[in-house]
C-alpha cells in the first residue's frame, strides 16, 4: 500500500510501474491522491472541481493497461473538455455550462490508462501569467503560499508541486506552461505547434500560439506522455515536422556537442531579476563544463514588434472569446458577466481592424523565418524563463480605481479611443515585462522547456528556457534529460520546505 507521503515521492511512471507489478492498485493510488487534495487544497486552491466519484469507480475495475494505468491527473479548466463535466474557463459566465464531448486531447490522455480526478484553477479565460480569478479566488504557491505559483495554468502547477498528483493537463498560449514550471520547480515543454490536438471542435487555438500538454515533477512523465498524445489529427489546422521516434527514450540518450546561445536580456528592454540571470549563467557554465559550446547572443527579432503583435492577438481573442459568449449566455454579454480586465481587452480587441490583425499574423511568419536561420547556427536558445520571481498574492490585481475607469470607458463607448491614447504600448509593457521571454516560441510555433535550475534570494524556484528548432522537442528532452541528472537541478520531490 502506498502511503500518502510516499505517494508524493513517485512521478507518474514509478506510480504505473507499481501498478503493473502488482505492488499497489489503482484504488490505492486515487484514495491516497484524494487525501493530499482533501489536505492542501483548502490552503492552496488549485483544484476547483472535482470527480471523485467517477474516478473512484473507474479505479475500483482498473485492471492497470495503459502507460500511465492507475495514475491519478488533474486537467485544466480550459480547453481540456471531459463529457458531463462542467469546464469554465475560470469565469462565472460559464459556471452552467457543461462539455457535451471529450477533448481530442483528454480522449488520449484517457487511452494511457491515467484517471481523471477534476479540473484546476485558471485565470478567467487563461488570460494572465497569475491565476488569481474572481469567479475562484487565487491559487498560491506550494513554496510560499504568499506567492502565486503563475499562469494560467497556476492551479495544475501548484497541484502537481505540492503532490496532489504526479502529473497535469495544461496548455501554453505565451507561457502558460513555462512559467507556471519555473515559479513551481517543475519540468513544463511547449510542444512544436501542431503537436498535440486541439479538437475536435476547432483546429486551432489562438491563432495556433496555444499547444496543450502537461506539467511533471519529471522530465521522463512529459516526454512519456507526449509520445501518448502526440499522434496526428485531421482537423487540426497544422501539421507538424513529423518525429518517428520515442521522446522517452531521448530522455536518457547521451547529448552530441552543442552550440549554444544565450541571453539574459530582455527582448523588450525592460528589467531582469538577478536571481533570474544568475541562474542562466550558471546553466550555461554546466554546460560549458559539459563540453558544449556555448556564445551570449540576442535572438535575431524585434522585441517589441514580438510583443505588439502578441498584444494583438490577445486582444483579439478576448474580443471574440466574448462575442462567443452571446451563445453561452443567451443574451449579448455585459461588463457584469467578466472581470474589469477582461471586459476592457475585449474593448480593445474590437477596436483591431482586419488588416492590422493580418499585419500581426504577418510579424510571427518573420520571427518564424529568422528563428529558422538562426537555429542553423545554433542548436539551442536559452534565456530566463521569467524575468521576476513569482509576484505576490493580490500584488497584480488592478486597483479599484482602475476597475471604476474601465467602467467608465464602457459606458462612454470609448473603446477605440483606448487604442490612440498610448495605452497599448503601455499594455505590452505591463503585462510582459514579468515575463518578456516566452511569448516568441508561440508565435514562431518552435517548441520550448522551462527546467527548474536555481532558487531566488527568497526561497521560490527559478527557471531556465531552451529553445530549439521546430520540430525539436528531441534535442529539448535530451538537454533536460541530461540536466535533471546535476546537481543544479531543482527537484521539487526532495524539498521538505513546504505543506507535508
Amino acid at each position: 500500500m502506498v502511503k500518502e507521503q510516499e505517494f508524493k515521492q513517485f512521478d507518474g511512471l514509478g506510480l504505473a510501474e507499481l501498478v503493473r507489478n502488482k505492488e499497489v492498485h489503482p484504488m490505492e493510488l486515487v484514495e491516497a491522491s484524494i487525501q493530499r487534495i482533501e489536505k492542501l487544497n483548502p490552503k492552496l486552491n488549485a483544484v476547483i472541481h472535482e470527480m471523485y466519484e467517477k474516478a473512484v469507480d473507474l479505479a475500483r475495475n482498473h485492471n492497470g493497461d495503459g502507460l500511465f494505468g492507475g495514475v491519478p491527473l488533474l486537467l485544466k479548466d480550459i480547453q481540456q473538455e471531459v463529457k458531463g463535466e462542467p469546464i469554465t474557463h475560470g469565469s462565472k459566465a460559464y459556471s452552467g455550462y457543461v462539455a457535451t464531448q471529450d477533448a481530442e486531447f483528454v480522449r488520449r490522455i484517457k487511452s494511457t490508462g491515467a484517471i481523471i480526478l477534476g479540473h484546476t484553477n485558471v485565470p478567467e479565460f487563461a488570460l494572465m501569467g497569475i491565476t488569481e480569478p474572481k469567479h475562484y479566488g487565487a491559487t498560491r504557491n506550494p513554496w510560499n503560499s504568499e506567492h502565486t505559483p503563475g499562469g494560467s495554468s497556476g492551479g495544475s502547477a501548484a497541484a502537481v508541486a505540492s503532490g496532489m498528483v504526479p502529473i497535469a493537463g495544461a496548455n501554453d498560449g505565451g507561457g502558460s506552461i513555462r512559467i507556471p514550471a519555473a515559479y513551481t520547480g517543475l519540468f513544463g515543454i511547449k510542444p512544436t505547434r501542431g503537436r498535440t490536438p486541439a479538437g475536435p471542435s476547432v483546429g486551432r487555438v489562438w491563432q495556433g500560439a496555444s499547444v496543450d500538454h502537461i506539467l511533471s515533477r519529471s522530465v521522463r512523465d512529459s516526454a512519456a506522455m507526449l509520445d501518448e498524445v502526440s499522434a496526428p489529427e485531421n482537423t487540426n489546422a497544422f501539421t507538424p515536422i513529423p518525429y518517428y521516434g520515442s521522446y522517452l527514450e531521448e530522455v536518457s540518450k547521451p547529448l552530441p556537442k552543442l552550440r549554444i546561445a544565450f541571453s539574459t536580456q530582455s527582448p523588450l528592454g525592460t528589467e531582469v531579476d538577478q536571481d533570474c540571470k544568475e541562474t542562466v549563467i550558471q546553466t550555461v557554465k554546466l554546460l560549458e563544463s559539459l563540453g558544449h559550446s556555448v556564445e551570449e547572443k540576442n535572438a535575431p527579432i524585434n522585441g517589441q514588434k514580438i510583443g505588439n503583435s502578441y498584444m494583438t492577438l490577445y486582444f483579439g481573442e478576448v474580443g471574440a472569446a466574448l462575442s462567443i459568449l452571446k451563445d453561452v449566455l443567451g443574451r449579448k454579454p455585459t461588463i457584469q458577466d467578466v472581470e474589469p480586465s477582461t471586459w476592457i481587452l475585449g474593448l480593445l480587441g474590437n477596436s483591431v481592424s482586419a488588416s492590422e490583425f493580418v499585419l500581426s499574423l504577418q510579424e510571427w511568419d518573420i520571427a518564424a523565418i529568422a528563428m529558422e536561420k538562426f537555429h542553423e547556427t545554433y542548436d539551442l536558445y536559452v534565456t530566463p524563463t521569467t524575468a521576476a520571481p513569482p509576484s505576490a498574492i493580490g500584488e497584480l490585481a488592478l486597483k479599484t480605481s482602475e476597475e471604476r475607469l474601465i467602467g467608465l470607458v464602457s459606458r462612454l463607448g470609448l473603446g477605440g479611443m483606448l487604442k490612440k491614447s498610448g495605452m497599448v504600448e503601455q499594455l505590452v509593457e505591463k503585462s510582459l515585462s514579468r515575463t518578456p521571454f516566452t511569448q516568441l516560441a508561440n508565435l514562431t510555433g518552435q517548441p520550448a522547456i522551462s527546467v527548474p535550475m536555481g532558487m531566488t534570494s527568497n526561497g521560490l524556484p527559478c527557471g531556465v528556457q531552451f529553445m530549439a528548432a521546430r520540430g525539436r522537442e528531441d534535442l529539448l528532452f535530451r538537454v533536460a534529460g541530461t540536466l535533471e541528472q546535476t546537481e543544479q537541478w531543482v527537484d521539487v520531490r526532495k524539498n521538505e520546505s513546504f505543506q507535508q
